[in-house]
């Protein structure tokens, strides 16, 4: 780790307010950073600001911290509506925006006329070395890949490209170490590492549900008791959400191989919109919290 402090202005940004940047602006926030989170969309932001001040909340009902120092942590949170409004210099801006490539790179060129000490994404699948086309100084950016939720999966994927210096790679396992998470080093392939192993078993379990093999709620219930997993594959793909899903599958299924194809049943799903959480309805009933055995 470098001797350096963690951090010279204590200031970092986030573009995207979906939800995975409402998580990483959160967790900044509680470590004491002033963050930018970038939003243009108002029902979005509105939706981000709620969703800060109900986990923050949360945390004070399990007396992890005190109201008034909830309060005072949410209101380092600025609100901005585009990645050109960012303040120069900042430690680091982590990109967040929906898996496009010909966003990705809008957005990262926009960040890296701010200037900051480090560019990041938080792309799942996305080549790095590919989106390092978009910055003037690729040595200054590389992957740094959360993982929902954010405030409580303690890993950081730091997804090192062919150009990323050292001192980079250094720069982000210190301001992981600041946030409370531990770092994993992988190179830039696809899918990283995590990625690959996460969507195979979910794939997996989706094609379980779609042969009729078991109901979600018991494919779940023998992973997460059988294997001690936190969380069973089908409710996490609902919370990651199937739309992002089905993204990543069809992207590694033509960078690695067919054994990542979507099963139809996902693509079904998501065609009619049932998207998992931020829908309300996919393989669990999130209005009711109850499951959906007839997802397909």
């Amino acid at each position: 780790m470098p001797d350096r402090p963690v951090t010279e202005t204590g200031r970092v940004g986030v573009v995207g307010a979906g939800t995975m940047g409402v998580g990483i602006a959160y967790v900044f926030a509680m470590a004491g950073f002033e963050v930018f989170l970038v939003e243009p969309g108002a029902e979005a932001a509105s939706r981000a600001q709620a969703t800060l001040k109900e986990t923050a909340a949360g945390a004070v009902s399990r007396a992890k911290m005190t109201a008034e120092k909830a309060d005072g942590y949410l209101s380092q949170v600025r609100i901005i509506k585009g990645a050109t409004e960012l303040p120069v210099g900042l430690d680091v801006v982590i990109e967040t925006v929906p898996e496009r490539l010909d966003l990705k790179m809008k957005v990262l060129a926009d960040i890296a006329n701010r200037a900051p000490r480090l560019i990041a994404t938080n792309t799942s699948s996305m080549s790095i070395d590919v989106l390092a086309g978009a910055v003037r100084d690729p040595a200054c950016f590389l992957g740094m890949h959360f993982f929902n939720p954010v405030w409580s999966l303690k890993l950081v994927e730091v997804i090192r490209g062919a150009k990323t210096s050292a001192d980079s790679v250094e720069r982000a396992q210190a301001l992981a170490a600041a946030i409370g998470k531990t770092t994993a080093i992988v190179a830039d392939s696809p899918g990283f590492a995590t990625s690959r192993l996460d969507l195979v078993q979910a794939l997996e379990a989706i094609r379980m549900v779609e042969e009729g093999v078991a109901s979600p709620e018991d494919i779940d219930r023998a992973i997460t008791i059988a294997y001690r997993h936190p969380i069973g594959p089908l409710r996490l793909s609902d919370m990651v959400g199937l739309d992002v899903r089905l993204d990543i599958a069809r992207q590694l299924a033509g960078t690695i191989g067919p054994h990542f194809a979507p099963p139809q049943l996902l693509q079904d799903m998501v065609a009619r919109g049932d998207l998992g959480q931020k829908s309300g309805r996919g393989f669990y009933d999130w209005a009711t919290e109850t499951i959906n055995s007839n997802a397909g």
